[in-house]
């Protein structure tokens, strides 16, 4: 089914996994979507900034969202267009459309300054990838240098019926949620999904401002559909709880670039779901100390959840 302003839940953010000489894993894809669907993931998203998308050539981008889209079993897939021209972005867009992708993922290019540019570039993109397309907009100043207001926001999402949804990644963030959700409750914006992402560190308060859920990859996207699953439940403390044992952690692998991505990789191959830790190049792998630095932080977080005490 097409992506709609409905969604809500866990969208893992999908690497893209690897053997040692930078081959495609697709056996461990197969593996990690059979995961993400068994520990209540919504949906799924790939080919964004931790999927390696950059170092893979169009045949292999579609190739693997793809793989994703036929292993998910009807579970939506949102695939990650994002490139320095449209014809690329319609290129790889119309063909996981037709694969059956659920939407796409669109992020600005860091050229763009001004709220004119932002919307301009937005409603070109949508142009381009083709108004049936349903899109998200992905909202990641620190890592585009692109600040959307909320006024521009609401603006894109106005002036883009086929925007659906928010990938909301700003830092701090949590008044431009609830300044959004007011743009809804006064009628100047039309309800959209608002995922988050920032590998889960601000989830917690995130769902209360009224967002959706989650659109990010941390090791263990099994707890984040548990904190969002709780607070919608009205659990508060027990989400809270959840989320303040698993926090040292997430924090660490929050580090920026290859290194962040490595410590996601190194403990999604530790649980199994990967079989390889593997970055393609230009990469990055975990030092000794910073392997027993993580090794630590798991044995922490077992003392809470034993999730992180079942590895290999």
């Amino acid at each position: 089914m097409p992506l709609d302003h409905t969604a809500r839940g866990v969208y893992p953010i999908a690497p893209t996994p690897f053997h040692a000489d930078g081959r495609i894993d697709f056996d461990s894809i197969d593996r990690m979507t059979d995961f993400y669907r068994e520990v209540g993931s919504t949906g799924m998203t790939v080919l964004g900034v931790m999927g390696e998308a950059p170092k893979l050539d169009q045949a292999e981008a579609l190739e693997i969202a793809t793989r994703f889209i036929r292993r998910a079993g009807g579970l939506p897939v949102i695939v990650g267009v994002s490139a320095p021209g449209f014809a690329a972005m319609r290129g790889l867009a119309r063909a996981a459309m037709d694969k059956g992708a659920a939407g796409v993922m669109i992020a600005p290019p860091n050229t763009l300054r001004t709220d004119d540019q932002i919307a301009t570039y937005y409603r070109q993109a949508a142009e381009a990838v083709g108004e049936d397309v349903p899109f998200v907009i992905q909202d990641f100043p620190q890592t585009f240098s692109v600040v959307m207001t909320p006024a521009v926001i609401r603006r894109i999402v106005q002036e883009s019926p086929s925007c659906v949804m928010l990938k909301h990644e700003d830092w701090p963030g949590l008044e431009k949620i609830s300044t959004l959700r007011g743009f809804q409750a006064d009628g100047s914006m039309r309800p959209i999904s608002i995922l988050c992402g920032n590998g889960g560190l601000f989830l917690d308060f995130e769902v209360e401002r009224g967002a959706d859920g989650a659109m990010t990859g941390y090791a263990f996207p099994d707890m984040l559909c548990d904190v969002v699953r709780l607070q919608a439940e009205g659990q508060r403390d027990a989400a809270h709880d959840l989320f303040d044992a698993h926090l040292p952690l997430l924090r660490y692998e929050q580090q920026q670039g290859p290194t962040g991505l490595a410590v996601r990789k190194y403990v999604m191959a530790k649980r199994g779901i990967i079989a390889s830790d593997a970055q393609r190049k230009p990469g990055a792998a975990l030092t000794a100390k910073a392997r027993s630095e993580v090794e630590y932080l798991l044995a922490r977080v077992a003392r809470k959840d034993p999730r992180a005490g079942k590895l290999r």
